[in-house]
């Protein structure tokens, strides 16, 4: 008889980053004592890796990316008289990129049967910090440990989460930690710590990323600034509706801390 596990039809959704906070957190621990359910999501992260490499190494031909470039144009809507509308400069190198995607998973498709998106990235990974920022604000949606106390919130995390994360309280400088709490971004549960200056949340997100270190890099989505960089081993994303100049000393103050 083939072995079956119930909470397998979740791994996808896991996955996918479409599972709360909570949810995928429980989902995580199910998956360390359950061999079905951590094969299912293995079998995910090298099919997710065979997805990257193939779009990443695909180039279509100059014929399919003019004729894409030309039914653009011709969906765009008509100016009206007497007014020019400048096109963006990026508009002709996007679809060659769009076309490889399209055609390695054509390609792909023959072979498997799931499609998976690889974790998100970017401007996608950014829309996810955003969406957590948002759930930590609901009521009654901030699990984990409330505590200004550093010494009370670096340990809560033991035996919850693979790495420690670093703790800091900035509150001498205006910034003090709130509390800390488990999410799930990138495809893996990460620490969460909350912060404030005056009545403005802040969320900083953080785990383990052992690319080379990376200079805080800004943007906005959705009436929120978020700064993300990369710094002793970690990914550190950071997210609130304070100033940008705010966040940025935020930012600032931060990496300088012990």
């Amino acid at each position: 008889m083939t072995e079956h596990c119930d909470m397998a039809l979740l791994v996808q959704a896991d996955f996918d980053g479409e599972l709360d906070a909570a949810q995928a957190a429980s989902l995580a621990a199910h998956r360390e004592a359950c061999p079905i359910c951590r094969s299912t999501y293995l079998e995910l992260q090298q099919l997710r890796e065979r997805v990257r490499s193939e779009v990443t190494d695909h180039r279509p031909s100059t014929a399919l990316r003019d004729r894409i470039i030309r039914q653009i144009a011709a969906a765009a809507p008509p100016a009206e008289a007497g007014v020019s509308v400048a096109r963006p400069a990026r508009v002709r190198a996007w679809p060659w990129r769009a076309a490889a995607s399209f055609v390695a998973g054509a390609a792909l498709a023959a072979s498997v049967t799931l499609m998976v998106i690889p974790a998100g990235q970017g401007p996608i990974l950014a829309e996810q910090v955003v969406a957590s920022h948002i759930r930590s604000l609901e009521p009654g949606n901030q699990p984990g440990v409330i505590s200004t106390d550093r010494h009370t919130v670096k340990p809560w995390f033991d035996g919850k989460l693979d790495y420690a994360p670093p703790v800091k309280n900035l509150a001498d400088k205006g910034f003090p930690l709130l509390s800390g709490r488990l999410d799930y971004l990138d495809g893996r549960p990460v620490a969460a710590l909350a912060y404030a200056r005056a009545k403005h949340p802040i969320n900083l997100f953080l785990w383990p990323d052992h690319g080379p270190d990376a200079a805080p890099s800004v943007s906005e989505r959705d009436g929120y600034t978020v700064i993300h960089w990369r710094r002793d081993g970690l990914a550190l994303w950071v997210v609130s509706d304070v100033e940008t100049s705010e966040l940025e000393s935020f930012v600032r103050l931060w990496n300088a801390s012990p």
